[in-house]
């Protein structure tokens, strides 16, 4: 369900040309660089910066950010990372920056499963020769960080039901959201975070029964910042992931006079994964497309960039 597929015909040899072309003349020729780079999938993409740097000896991604500036530049390099190491990329930065920047920690690591959390670790550790739960560990605090440490362990269980315990956990959930000290807030993200998605679902459903009330208002209720934000990011994740990162997304359009870092890693993110169903539910949720809406925010070859990756419906326009 994403909206970048594999290129048929591909030649990664010709690509790898035109982008040379593109680049190292007089004035960089940024459309041949969104017409090839957003309209390749990932591993094409890796296959032509090889091409490139067997026929230049010169490094695709160096020469891209040589080139390209602002947010512009982001989204083509962005687009150059495979999946993993683009999120290391992306969490790296969010941890290491001038300010930590919780959402993204959200947005990552509630939403990936546990084979893309240990790819991420591999890819952290080789890229920045650090291991991602250390910098977790010394950069956030709280229950935030506990439960962050928590999901990046990668241990949930996974397709396991077990209806028996499932009001169990709700019950404790619902003592939780009650009482509110540490105890009860370690339970309750051990829950979240480990139980399978299945069994999350009846959880949630069991809860409804016995408090009368939606998980999610429950946890706005009784918790307040990062730590509620991440514990709501799971269970809407868990529930419907293309409706979280639409919520998101329009957050970041409207919210925060368009935060082009969350637009930029969410379209990448999920650009051959379930941006399709992400712009559906956008649509169904807030009236306007996700393509009108990035061209009402953005301009010039950055917008033309990401509408290339958001790939619009003749009615979106």
């Amino acid at each position: 369900q994403g909206t970048i597929l594999p290129a048929p015909n591909f030649n990664p040899i010709m690509d790898a040309q035109l982008l040379g072309g593109a680049l190292q003349g007089i004035s960089c020729e940024k459309d041949v660089l969104i017409e090839i780079l957003t309209q390749r999938c990932n591993s094409q993409r890796l296959m032509i910066a090889e091409a490139y740097r067997d026929m230049y000896s010169r490094d695709l991604i160096t020469d891209l950010k040589e080139n390209l500036s602002h947010h512009f530049k982001e989204v083509m390099v962005g687009l150059m990372y495979p999946p993993a190491s683009y999120d290391a990329h992306e969490l790296w930065h969010a941890l290491k920056g001038v300010d930590t920047e919780e959402k993204c920690l959200i947005d990552i690591l509630a939403s990936r499963s546990n084979m893309e959390i240990f790819q991420m670790k591999e890819a952290y550790l080789m890229q920045y020769n650090t291991d991602l739960q250390q910098d977790i560990d010394s950069e956030t605090s709280g229950h935030f960080r506990d439960t962050l440490m928590n999901l990046a362990q990668g241990t949930r269980m996974e397709g396991y039901a077990d209806p028996s315990t499932a009001a169990q956990d709700a019950m404790i959930l619902w003592e939780a959201c009650q009482q509110k000290t540490g105890e009860h807030k370690n339970m309750l993200q051990m829950i979240l975070c480990n139980r399978s998605h299945q069994q999350l679902w009846m959880v949630f459903q069991e809860f409804q029964n016995i408090s009368g009330q939606d998980i999610v208002d429950a946890i706005n209720e009784c918790y307040d910042g990062y730590f509620q934000e991440l514990l709501v990011a799971i269970v809407l994740c868990i529930r419907d992931k293309p409706s979280y990162f639409a919520y998101r997304l329009y957050n970041a359009i409207h919210d925060f006079g368009f935060h082009n870092k969350t637009v930029i890693r969410i379209l990448i993110g999920r650009s051959e994964i379930d941006l399709m169903n992400i712009r559906q539910r956008y649509k169904e949720r807030y009236g306007k497309s996700l393509f009108h809406d990035i061209k009402h925010f953005a301009s010039g070859h950055y917008e033309s960039a990401l509408l290339a990756i958001c790939a619009g419906d003749t009615e979106d326009y």
